[in-house]
């Protein structure tokens, strides 16, 4: 995967292998497995390219990186004890990233409840003004029905006509 994330585009077995022996010799076929078993577990896609597959990270290391502490937490008994662990073991530029975090999560958080909070105030004036709409029909449609009653251009209760 690290490779598939280097190039951030679509990469062969080819290129792969090549980019490995660099460092260390390898077989074209461990590697066709490997990506073949990634693509099977979902964590690359692969489009045929001639007799050849190109194979594509499905989401971002960073995601894959938040996928496992999630798992990882997530089954700890006690959450908060792991949380108070992992951090403990952080450096302290890590600490500041993970404030980093936090700062833009609630910072996120703050313009989505203050997007929330337009939207309800845009539906409760909207509101606002179609019962004042229909009070006003009302009110209208009552001064009509009585100019009716006292109007004697037309025949009215108890008339003879």
């Amino acid at each position: 995967m690290t490779r598939v994330w280097k190039w951030n585009r679509p990469v062969t077995v080819r290129e792969v292998l090549e980019d490995l022996q660099q460092e260390r010799s390898i077989a074209y076929t461990t590697v066709m497995t490997v990506l073949d078993n990634l693509h099977q577990k979902g964590w690359v896609r692969r489009e045929a390219e001639g007799r050849a597959y190109r194979y594509e990270a499905v989401s971002t290391r960073a995601a894959y990186a938040a996928a496992l502490m999630n798992e990882a937490w997530s089954q700890s008994d006690n959450p908060a004890a792991a949380l108070v662990a992992f951090f403990g073991m952080m450096s302290p530029q890590q600490r500041e990233a993970l404030s980093d975090a936090v700062r833009m999560v609630e910072g996120d958080t703050v313009r989505m409840e203050g997007d929330a909070d337009r939207k309800a105030e845009a539906e409760a004036e909207r509101k606002a003004e179609a019962d004042a709409d229909r009070r006003s029909e009302a009110e209208a449609g009552g001064e009509r029905e009585a100019e009716g009653e006292q109007n004697p251009g037309g025949p009215g209760p108890g008339s003879d006509r």
